[in-house]
């Protein structure tokens, strides 16, 4: 039932048009704010997200899990998850 929600509430996130990753980020993150200590990735630009990656992936933000997820992405998809998070976001 959740699940039909949160496609509702976002429906221009569809994970068939999306580049290759953005649909590992759901695994922790929310669209959208709710009841997850994990931050919404809907809620971040994507220079925000970019930005955060790089952090993550050079070890100058601390991380429990996104430094490792972050070194597994080359600069060029981090760019392109983010350009679709955000774009998706603005629909």
């Amino acid at each position: 039932m959740l699940i039909a929600v949160t496609l509702v509430a976002a429906p221009a996130l569809t994970m068939a048009a999306s580049p290759p990753g953005a649909a590992s980020c759901l695994g922790c993150h929310t669209v959208n704010a709710g009841d997850n200590p994990v931050p919404p990735i809907g809620a971040l630009s994507a220079e925000q997200i970019v930005s955060a990656m790089q952090a993550f992936r050079s070890g100058s933000r601390p991380a429990t899990v996104m430094d490792r997820v972050a070194k597994g992405f080359s600069d060029e998809e981090i760019k392109a998850i983010a350009q679709w998070y955000a774009s998706a976001k603005a629909k």
